[in-house]
């Protein structure tokens, strides 16, 4: 983009619909201009902050009009964590928007024939249904440009969410939407009691300060897992905030810290310790037990995570004598789940924890009819592990947002399974993959569901059979 263009402002640009990644469309001297922030329908005057040839991004400074399907944002910090960030658009809205973004990824990227896309199943809950969150302690906490221009003298600590952009600069939440329970409580109070003794806040910069992450869990089954993590190794400070926790919150059921002194904040390479309580906690879908530990994926959306299990098992429809592959099977959830109606189901996953939690949810279920392996997927899937196992009838692949790696998708088209159930949470890698996929595959069936209101994302499930 030429240096005239950057900080231009255009004036009254006409939003006319929602684009990738959250952000929306409108048009310039036949140019695409991606704005942030907007909802279609509104005009507004928008400063360019960067673009190619062929597209420009901005940032809106004026509004002229406002669209009719923009709402009030129940949020204060709305527009400055990074989260939420459809707050101003209607819940059906949503739903609908995230239905056209399947629909665009596979036409765009995909390019095979498809079905009509079902509209999205929406989550009953559109606050507070959250099961995992991680706020940040930092130093640096984000002022306003009104608290900056008043020259007062700010306590610059914070416990918060990360600011779009900007690693070291953290929004200090007072209430957060999106988890419930005693999230909200234990957040305020740890705060003022670190604040009250004098406790440091971490400082990412420098990479110094005692208190550095703090990440709380919560089930339907109201049990909680709440882990601090500790930027310095200080017995004393690291006792009294543990003991502050312990004592101040007894319905904690899980109440663990870690000392980490890395670089960044992910800890699964690092030994927890259990301060008080259980290792892990339990969830409950349809009577299974799922075990939860500090370091196990679960779906953040505890309840919409329910009805995206049976979108897979409705688009499986086994008939109990099938053998299932559940690739990037994590803690085993889809497998545990689908297991009463196979003759077998094989899982795989990466992380050798989730396997370890995969196998003791099918103990604690009495389920016997499993198999978990831990390895990487590419390396594991091959000519070897097929010889040694019963070649799959169904494939559920649940991978990452970055998809599935080519020689994934290579085994997948040799081993010729009558079906594949694909859950994604990146339709665009989702299409990306069934494009190749398409060599031997047609789509059946195409269903979104929403686990996240109130942003962009949308998890997706396909039906793929093998053509005839």
């Amino acid at each position: 983009m030429s240096r005239k263009m950057k900080n231009k402002v255009i004036t009254n640009l006409l939003i006319e619909r929602i684009a990738s990644e959250g952000k929306c469309l409108g048009h310039h001297e036949e140019k695409v201009v991606f704005v942030t922030g907007v909802a279609p329908g509104d005009v507004v005057d928008v400063r360019i902050t960067k673009g190619k040839s062929s597209f420009m991004e901005g940032e809106p400074v004026k509004f002229h009009e406002y669209s009719t399907e923009r709402i009030e944002p129940f949020c204060p910090h709305f527009g400055t964590c990074g989260g939420c960030k459809w707050q101003h658009i209607n819940y059906d809205l949503q739903k609908t928007y995230k239905r056209q973004q399947v629909l665009d990824q596979f036409q765009r990227i995909a390019k095979v024939e498809i079905p009509e896309v079902w509209p999205t199943l929406g989550s009953e809950k559109t606050k507070y249904y959250r099961n995992k969150l991680d706020f940040t302690f930092s130093n640096k906490k984000w002022l306003t440009i009104e608290q900056i221009q008043s020259g007062e003298d700010f306590d610059r600590n914070a416990l918060g969410f990360h600011i779009p952009k900007m690693f070291d600069k953290i929004v200090d939440v007072d209430h957060c939407y999106l988890q419930g329970n005693i999230s909200n409580d234990v957040r305020n109070e740890l705060r003022t009691f670190a604040l009250a003794n004098n406790l440091s806040f971490y400082d990412i910069r420098n990479q110094v300060g005692l208190l550095r992450n703090l990440i709380i869990r919560t089930t339907s089954t109201d049990q909680s897992m709440v882990i601090v993590q500790f930027g310095e190794n200080d017995p004393e400070g690291i006792q009294k905030v543990m003991e502050f926790l312990n004592q101040k919150f007894p319905e904690i059921t899980s109440l663990l810290y870690v000392i980490n002194t890395k670089g960044n904040e992910t800890f699964h390479d690092l030994d927890l310790v259990t301060f008080a309580g259980n290792d892990f906690i339990e969830e409950e879908m349809e009577g299974l037990k799922f075990r939860i530990g500090p370091k196990s994926f679960y779906q953040t959306n505890s309840e919409q995570a329910y009805e995206l299990y049976k979108v897979a098992r409705d688009f499986a429809d086994l008939q109990g004598d099938e053998v299932v592959y559940d690739l990037y099977t994590g803690t085993g959830t889809i497998a545990n789940f689908v297991a009463k109606k196979a003759k077998q189901v094989i899982g795989i996953e990466y992380v050798p924890a989730a396997i370890e939690d995969a196998k003791i949810n099918s103990q604690i279920n009495g389920i016997d009819n499993t198999l978990f392996y831990a390895g990487d997927m590419k390396d594991m899937l091959n000519d070897e592990f097929i010889a040694n196992h019963a070649a799959p009838d169904l494939i559920i692949t649940d991978p990452p947002r970055a998809g599935m790696d080519e020689k994934v998708l290579q085994m997948l088209l040799r081993l010729n399974a009558p079906k594949i159930v694909y859950v994604s949470c990146n339709p665009a890698t989702q299409a990306r993959d069934v494009a190749l996929l398409g060599e031997k595959y047609k789509v059946e069936k195409i269903q979104p569901v929403d686990m996240f209101p109130q942003t962009y994302h949308v998890e997706n499930v396909v039906l793929l059979t093998l053509k005839s």
